[in-house]
């Protein structure tokens, strides 16, 4: 097995951006077209989503159990089972933005905050990163869903999870990166 790190031979790979056009500006997402250079001196075309933004939460009650939403999702037309998330609001602290998702997701607070890292989910046609956090020590109070957000909070064992992504009813992406990082966590495999 080879654990060193890779010797890249390409150089810069960069491309450089020479005209900016905005397609649609609507009230959460932006789509944009740029002329780009490529690193060969070649010029294209690349249209993509500008997204403020999201937080993922990996909230674990004292018994070990993970805090989750089942939410119907339109654009796929179908419900998912999914981590706490949510979008962070133009110059909201992502902590905060962590800590609000949760309580009007799931009515839940937590003692204990950690940030745990990034993810970009679509790096081919968005800028969205999501912040991920670890909440425990969690208090139960009420949920204070945002205007026309219905789901369903629900407690489910780490293992039991792990086994709905491996047959395919867990399918989210953040929801899947999450539960694998809780899995290392737990497992102490990552501190």
């Amino acid at each position: 097995m080879n654990d060193r790190e890779p010797e890249w031979k390409l150089g810069d790979l960069s491309e450089k951006k020479l005209e900016s056009h905005s397609v649609f500006e609507g009230g959460f997402l932006q789509v944009r077209r740029d002329s780009v250079a490529l690193p060969d001196g070649n010029v294209t075309e690349r249209e993509y989503i500008v997204h403020p933004g999201a937080v993922v939460i990996i909230a674990l009650s004292d018994a070990g159990e993970l805090i989750m939403e089942r939410q119907y999702r339109y654009p796929l037309g179908r419900e998912f089972l999914e981590l706490p998330a949510g979008k962070i609001d133009p110059g909201e602290d992502i902590f905060h933005t962590a800590r609000r998702e949760l309580l009007e997701e799931t009515g839940y607070t937590a003692a204990r905050w950690r940030h745990l890292g990034v993810m970009h989910p679509v790096i081919g046609y968005s800028t969205e990163r999501i912040e991920i956090f670890l909440a425990e020590q969690l208090t139960l109070s009420s949920a204070n869903l945002d205007q026309g957000e219905f789901l369903e909070v629900f407690t489910l064992a780490l293992p039991l999870a792990m086994d709905w992504i491996r047959t395919g009813r867990i399918t989210d992406s953040k929801t899947i990166a999450g539960l694998l990082w809780a899995e290392k966590l737990r497992s102490g495999a990552w501190a």
